[in-house]
């Protein structure tokens, strides 16, 4: 278990893939209810930016969440995201990974805040969403 005390800013990880396809996009569009046809219109996407369907910008913050190693980590809340940008298409069968900086901490009185520089990349390494995250992390 990785505590508030132990992470040094500089320090960097990387999560395992996973790949994006058709039935993540279809659940996650019915579940949020985001039917935008860039990402379900397999005609419309066609003529799009893309020249063919992507996936939903939240859709790969989700999947990203998943794929980062938060439970190896004494975490109290989520405190946030900063600076969240779209930089780059996720496309079906893309695989994604996450790449993390520890890049602030700020002591609390039992507790602190770690500020991660984050990266969610493509197969090919191209940054497909860029942020800042924040955790609040217990102390030792």
């Amino acid at each position: 278990m990785k505590y508030f005390d132990d992470f040094q800013t500089g320090d960097k990880s990387e999560s395992k893939g996973r790949s994006i396809n058709e039935t993540d996009i279809v659940l996650f569009a019915a579940f949020s209810g985001d039917w935008n046809p860039l990402h379900t219109n397999i005609e419309f996407a066609k003529k799009g930016p893309f020249g063919e369907r992507i996936a939903h910008g939240f859709l790969v913050l989700a999947v990203a969440s998943g794929l980062m190693p938060l439970e190896d980590m004494a975490i109290i809340a989520f405190y946030g995201m900063d600076k969240v940008r779209f930089v780059g298409p996720t496309k079906i069968g893309d695989t994604i990974h996450v790449e993390m900086e520890v890049i602030e901490k700020q002591e609390k009185e039992k507790s602190g805040v770690v500020s991660f520089k984050t990266s969610i990349k493509n197969q090919t390494g191209q940054d497909v969403a860029v942020l800042t995250m924040k955790l609040v992390l217990h102390k030792k």
